[in-house]
């Protein structure tokens, strides 16, 4: 029987926090048959040099800075070879004249790629912000499951996997199944947090749930209540409270992230996470 193929998406800006993202992808799916796409969108590194724009005409220059990136692709591809090397996994390099959420989208469909795994600061690296302009922009846009790694995070397995959600939309099988898949080697235990201060379904809500407790029937489940109207401190607090070791939000109209993201401020979400975020479902681009 043929394995099935994971399809993993690293955008990379060369930083050490990409890097980061790209040796916890290794880990967490060292288990799976996986294609790893390596990504460099380098169009704004063409536009950022003034002063080599202004002494060599645009065509050499993009010239130059694609050779340099192709260079540092092949460096990254030998180096986590020689860290991870997993007879199961095989890498690629893309080196794109693009902007990198146009380069992102444009692989992610003609992959068909399962999900992206990148830092959540890349050279810029605001420590005021939790969440990059390049990760959040993704995370809003592109119709692809996003597994944001935080700055040094060191990898650990994914034991204890912290849900919250309000059962208002109907989940994706393909994204749920890539969640059941991803976790189940390490005999995950999945909290589904509903956070409200009423505690009955509606019969659409009942019927999300109980679609999620199918999907994940390879998990340890529990379902949770919180009484509360503050979503975001409710995440918080749980998960100082527990032993959470990733947090997965769906993106997605009337979801909670959905409205975080487009309601409020990216960071009051982040919590200062200092977890990897899976956002699933996400927004469809206008």
């Amino acid at each position: 029987m043929l394995l099935a193929m994971r399809k993993i998406l690293i955008p990379t800006d060369f930083s050490e926090n990409a890097m980061n993202a790209l040796r916890y992808a290794t880990d967490l799916f060292k288990y799976e048959v996986s294609e790893f796409h390596i990504m460099h969108a380098h169009q704004n590194d063409i536009y950022s040099d003034k002063e080599l724009i202004a002494g060599e005409m645009l065509n050499k220059v993009s010239s130059i800075i694609s050779k340099k990136s192709d260079e540092q692709l092949q460096n990254i591809k030998s180096s986590i070879i020689n860290i991870s090397p997993n007879p199961r996994h095989t890498f690629y390099t893309i080196s794109a004249n693009n902007l990198l959420l146009n380069e992102t989208d444009r692989i992610v469909d003609q992959e068909n790629i399962d999900i992206i795994v990148m830092g959540t600061k890349g050279k810029t690296n605001d420590k005021k912000l939790t969440f990059g302009s390049n990760t959040l922009q993704v995370i809003k846009y592109v119709q692809c499951p996003v597994l944001s790694i935080p700055e040094n995070y060191k990898y650990t397995q994914p034991k204890h996997i912290l849900f919250p959600t309000n059962y208002m939309i109907p989940y994706k099988r393909r994204e749920l199944k890539l969640l059941c898949e991803m976790i189940s080697p390490y005999r995950t235990i999945v909290d589904i947090l509903y956070i409200s201060k009423s505690s009955k379904l509606s019969r659409r809500q009942q019927d999300n749930k109980d679609f999620i407790r199918e999907e994940l029937c390879k998990s340890t489940i529990n379902f949770k209540i919180e009484s509360s109207k503050h979503i975001i401190n409710t995440i918080y607090k749980y998960i100082k409270e527990h032993p959470i070791d990733m947090l997965v939000m769906v993106n997605t109209t009337h979801s909670f992230l959905g409205n975080i993201l487009f309601k409020s401020s990216i960071d009051e979400l982040s919590l200062n996470l200092d977890i990897p975020f899976l956002a699933l479902q996400n927004m469809k681009r206008n």
